[in-house]
């Protein structure tokens, strides 16, 4: 039980960071406003905390490798606690985004750590359903944090939003100190065995995967606001039911992903890129009207909820000797990719339109989907996987 109870309090922490992270999404043009800067450059705030995070990932991993988890995993909760609290009471905006760099820093340290810790804190027969239960924090960080933000942002103004957000970091840092077993260093992670890595056709394929994917992903979502305002025509109300809707979505996906990857890891990740594209592409066309918003964002959230744990997943089975170095790739990887994706998104869609903004990420995505099923993968999947004999 205490073991579940751990689980479930590092799942708390990433809900606290991925919320904390694309909070602005749903705040975006009210920050904008507040300091009177284009939906573009407010972008920043979800480009700042990715580019820090790849960087941090390895470095920080490395820096603490001989320090028990428990103590990094509450130091990071408490830096994001923190940062919360400066955006709440930034009076500039180059505060904002000094926020945002530590809020980068604890992506890179926590995620590191805490994506692969399922092993260690529950049977090795549930290690597959405690890494679902942990990434489950992504489509919750979408389906309660975002939408709850939004509404307080409405409510009470953006601020507020932030200084609550940073309140529930206190409170999921208390659980952590609680509940949390000490979790000495087992296994230092050092840069050669980062370097190491690359030399394995399975990482090299998860790196390019996980790039396409998230790149089609957070180029679009990041401005998915500024699309429903536009385009849509959606009162703040309606847009923050939008992100709700989503938001379930994406935990089904979640857990439908991660009951499959293990044995169809190219299949699982081909039809999310499937699902993206097809939502993205079709959105400028059927968005127009709330309904087709919201059917095209339920097969978004399904799509999207389960890129994180297959993501993961591969990087897991592709590097089993080396479980924390596997997570700091795919933390590093993936969030330098959230960060190119929002600041490109937010260049297209400063010259052009959300619409446009819309189809480019959707052909990235088809452009994964068509890679993950190229016939030359066949060779990429590791042992025991069903895709290996398709």
């Amino acid at each position: 039980m205490i073991g579940w109870l751990a689980v479930v309090s590092v799942m708390l922490g990433i809900f606290a960071i991925v919320t904390t992270e694309i909070l602005p999404i749903g705040l975006l043009t009210s920050i904008g406003s507040s300091f009177t800067i284009s939906d573009g450059v407010a972008g920043l705030m979800m480009t700042m905390p990715g580019f820090l995070a790849a960087v941090s990932a390895p470095l920080v991993t490395v820096a603490t490798a001989r320090i028990d988890r428990r103590l990094m995993l509450c130091a990071f909760m408490l830096l994001l606690a923190l940062a919360n609290f400066l955006a709440a009471a930034a009076p500039d905006y180059w505060l904002v985004l000094v926020s945002r760099v530590m809020v980068g820093i604890t992506i890179g340290g926590f995620w590191s750590i805490g994506a692969g810790l399922a092993e260690r804190l529950v049977p090795p027969t549930s290690v597959s359903r405690a890494t679902a239960v942990i990434f489950s924090a992504v489509p919750l960080g979408s389906v309660l944090g975002v939408p709850t933000g939004t509404l307080l942002g409405d409510l009470a103004g953006w601020r507020t939003a932030f200084a609550v957000m940073g309140a529930l970091t206190v409170g999921v840092l208390i659980m952590l100190l609680l509940v949390v077993p000490p979790l000495p260093s087992v296994q230092a992670t050092r840069l050669s065995d980062l370097r190491g890595m690359f030399r394995s056709s399975n990482t090299r394929f998860a790196l390019l995967l996980t790039f396409l994917i998230v790149l089609a992903h957070f180029g679009t979502y990041t401005y998915v606001t500024p699309f429903l305002k536009r385009v849509t025509h959606a009162g703040d109300g309606l847009i923050t039911m939008f992100l709700l809707i989503y938001g379930a979505a994406g935990i089904l996906g979640n857990f439908l992903g991660g009951a499959r990857v293990a044995q169809y890891p190219r299949t699982v990740f081909g039809l999310a890129a499937g699902l993206i594209a097809a939502a993205t592409l079709l959105l400028p066309m059927v968005g127009h009207w709330e309904a087709g918003a919201i059917a095209l964002l339920i097969v978004w959230g399904i799509g999207y909820g389960a890129v994180p744990v297959a993501s993961q997943t591969w990087f897991s089975k592709a590097a089993p000797s080396v479980p924390e170095a596997a997570s700091v790739l795919f933390t590093a990887s993936f969030q330098a990719t959230i960060s190119i994706g929002a600041l490109l998104g937010g260049m297209v869609l400063d010259r052009t339109s959300p619409s446009a903004v819309m189809v480019l990420g959707g052909c990235t995505a088809v452009i994964m989907a068509l890679t993950a099923g190229a016939h030359f993968t066949r060779r990429l999947t590791w042992p025991g996987s069903a895709d290996a004999h398709e």
